[in-house]
């Protein structure tokens, strides 16, 4: 059972949507104890980090998700802010991530190119790393909607799922052993979407 974490923040709908159609069992988890079932998690996120960090405190799941996912090595899959939640900090807060991955969530705006249009938002190509399970099946002609300001920076680059290129080449996606995360939006992303989504829930 695939259980989608809802705080109150993300396209909740959709992902639970996209996993019907393919035939794979879903849920929504709203309390620590809807957590129970769960053999995989997505962490949806949309907006600001340090409100998506306090909805998540106050959801009251916080303390759960962490035992099972390092704890009992539960799969999860962070997608926009619930990637960027994955790491130690970012500059858009002052609040701690999860630190699931170690790293930092850094604004585009730091890279001081005025022509860069904020927030990154549209379609972008994906270049993953070779033999990433998480992009099975997607050719090398796959495309992902984005729509953010700000990317998360690996502290070891191995973690390092895939990269896309805005303004400078930036990880688009993480993985460390059973966490995984995705700067862009699966949900609207079409038929590459629904791959990934597939994916995660066959690893």
């Amino acid at each position: 059972m695939i259980r989608i974490i809802d705080y109150g923040l993300g396209n909740i709908l959709a992902f639970q949507n996209m996993y019907k159609r393919l035939n794979v069992p879903v849920g929504l988890a709203k309390t620590a104890d809807d957590l129970s079932d769960a053999t995989r998690l997505i962490l949806p996120g949309v907006g600001a980090f340090d409100h998506a960090m306090e909805e998540l405190d106050r959801s009251g799941m916080r303390a759960r998700l962490d035992e099972l996912v390092l704890g009992e090595k539960r799969p999860v899959l962070g997608i926009c802010v619930g990637m960027q939640m994955l790491a130690d900090r970012s500059d858009e807060g002052k609040l701690p991530g999860l630190g699931w991955i170690p790293g930092d969530v850094k604004g585009f705006k730091s890279l001081n190119q005025p022509d860069l249009l904020l927030p990154h938002m549209g379609w972008n190509d994906v270049r993953p790393a070779a033999g990433h399970r998480l992009f099975n099946e997607l050719t090398t002609d796959a495309r992902f909607y984005f729509l953010h300001s700000f990317y998360f920076e690996c502290a070891d680059p191995a973690h390092v799922a895939a990269v896309s290129s805005y303004g400078k080449e930036f990880s688009c996606a993480v993985s460390a052993g059973h966490i995984h995360g995705v700067q862009f939006h699966p949900e609207k992303s079409h038929h590459f979407g629904a791959q990934l989504l597939k994916n995660f829930a066959e690893l």
